[in-house]
């Protein structure tokens, strides 16, 4: 089976956090998500982040920081999440793609909510 490596971000102001909900025809459609995307052949993780986070929800990352690494075998994919907060940045996150997104309190958040490799974000992020 493929290692799907993704770069996470979790964009926070205060004591929200930024999140998007997949697709409904996506992997784990129809349920919220830290923002992000697949690392390419050559790409560093940091590279990665920056531009998923451009792309997806059109912000620049000026300052991140590992928060944790996380492997997830779903049966029919099994991803390594490279998370990292993301403190600082330019511009106001929105749904570029045209998902939904929303601003949310870290206290808030419901792990079921989430796909099931995105749970342990929840934890680490409650436990800070």
């Amino acid at each position: 089976m493929t290692l799907v490596h993704v770069a996470v971000g979790v964009i926070a102001r205060g004591d929200n956090v930024f999140i998007t909900l997949r697709a409904n025809d996506a992997h784990q459609g129809g349920k919220w998500e830290f923002p992000g995307g697949k690392v390419e052949a050559g790409e560093t993780v940091s590279d990665a982040l920056t531009r998923e986070l451009a792309e997806e929800v059109g912000i620049k990352v000026l300052t991140c920081q590992p928060l944790t690494i996380i492997e997830h075998d779903y049966g029919d994919k099994h991803v390594k999440l490279d998370v990292h907060r993301v403190i600082a940045f330019e511009g106001e996150p929105h749904g570029k793609e045209g998902q939904r997104f929303k601003w949310q309190a870290v206290s808030t958040l419901n792990a079921e909510d989430f796909p099931a490799a995105n749970r342990a974000i929840i934890s680490a992020l409650k436990s800070t």
